[in-house]
């Protein structure tokens, strides 16, 4: 199994030397400020108690509270909470919000358990976790098989223990309990105002887009590019892939997902199994999971530009060949920071009381992941670097900057 943490300190080690961060800094950013271990016992449908393990990073809290998503997934572990929990510490600097890194999990794989033992898993996690949230301290939001239902019951677990309204503990809510409009699709809307401004600087024309991953973030980036004049040529999701090279019908094909839980089979396309990445097209948008390009499947890519909507989906080795190969990569700490950006859109409305309408939230979202864009492809000027380290560069600046100033140093 890889070691994520271990890559993310190596992206760490090279940045240091890239814009030649202190020694003091650097031993700091090497590992999480806290980190939280927890058993979660749920009584489950049959009367039995199973015990669940669950984790909480805090990474860096130097630019405001800890922000991140928890995770419910089989293979969640320790070394992959921590990456993710410095990668959110990185992407909150990047598109230059008030808040730090965090990130959460509980090993389990959520489609075997019952709305009930959901539930109960969900209020579980927040039992154990409370008193290290809140809305000044740590900001929890949806990730990996969790949704606003779930963040809902999370939200009241956490009020119930406090005795008071707190709306800003969580993001990612639905809108009738604090929610903010667009957020369910704001992580794919931040990635393509990103992808835009990427194919304005390398001047691609008619471009064609295969999507690895179909779920929510997947789905709605092939929605939106369609809705742009874009072809969808190819997708896949963890069953398979599908591709036609005029273009996918991305309606018929979300209902098809709909109803037969894959993308496999569509009517209009041929299946292609694992070739997605060997796709002829210009755009390659990953939305899948982590370490899903390797330097075994990296020389396969014909895409000229990259979007990472997933959190590290690209091995450090892959990325090499990629780079040598020319292929332009917006990582992830830019490309999918649209979701954490409208979180915090959400905790501002939460704080104020006040409710902003879809267009004025993506106004506002358009107009924070184009500064960020041209932020990070500066530095990857200056640097004579790729974009990841730009924008690496970009985020540990920030986050420095703001551990002198509290005198962290």
């Amino acid at each position: 199994m890889s070691d994520p943490f271990a890559g993310a300190l190596k992206q760490l080690e090279k940045i240091k030397k890239i814009v030649n961060l202190e020694e003091n800094i650097y031993e700091q950013l090497k590992s999480p400020q806290k980190f939280l271990a927890v058993s979660i016992p749920i009584k489950m449908d049959n009367g039995k108690i199973k015990v669940f393990q669950g984790y909480r990073s805090q990474f860096n809290d130097a630019r405001g509270p800890f922000k991140g998503g928890i995770r419910f997934h089989p293979q969640v572990n320790e070394s992959e909470v921590k990456a993710l929990s410095m990668w959110m510490a990185l992407k909150t600097a990047v598109v230059n919000i008030p808040l730090g890194g965090g990130k959460g999990g509980v090993i389990v794989n959520p489609k075997e358990l019952s709305a009930g033992e959901l539930e109960r898993l969900s209020r579980g996690y927040i039992d154990a976790i409370w008193q290290f949230i809140g809305p000044n301290i740590d900001v929890p939001a949806p990730d990996v098989y969790t949704d606003p239902k779930i963040m809902g019951w999370m939200m009241d677990e956490y009020e119930k223990l406090v005795g008071q309204h707190a709306p800003g503990v969580i993001t990612g809510k639905p809108l009738s309990i604090g929610g903010s409009k667009a957020r369910g699709y704001s992580t794919a809307q931040g990635g393509f105002y990103v992808l835009r401004e990427a194919i304005k600087k390398l001047g691609l024309k008619n471009s064609k887009a295969a999507i690895q991953g179909f779920g929510n973030a997947g789905a709605s980036m092939a929605k939106i590019l369609v809705e742009n004049d874009y072809k969808v040529v190819a997708v896949s999701d963890s069953k398979g892939g599908i591709a036609n090279a005029k273009g996918l019908d991305v309606e018929k094909l979300m209902a098809h997902k709909e109803k037969t839980n894959t993308v496999v089979n569509f009517v209009d396309a041929k299946n292609i199994e694992d070739a997605i990445l060997e796709q002829e097209t210009d755009i390659l948008v990953l939305a899948a999971l982590e370490n899903s390009v390797t330097a075994e499947n990296a020389g396969q890519i014909k895409a000229h530009l990259i979007i990472e909507l997933a959190n590290g989906p690209i091995t450090l080795d892959a990325d090499e060949i990629l780079s040598a190969a020319n292929v332009t990569v917006v990582p992830d700490i830019l490309a999918n920071a649209g979701g954490v950006a409208v979180s915090y859109f959400e905790q501002v409305q939460n704080a104020y009381g006040y409710y902003w309408e879809e267009d004025e939230v993506l106004q506002k979202l358009e107009k924070l992941m184009v500064v960020s864009f041209n932020e990070v492809w500066e530095r990857k000027e200056k640097y004579k670097s790729d974009m990841r380290m730009g924008a690496y560069a970009l985020a540990v600046e920030r986050v420095a900057q703001a551990m002198k100033d509290r005198g962290r140093v």
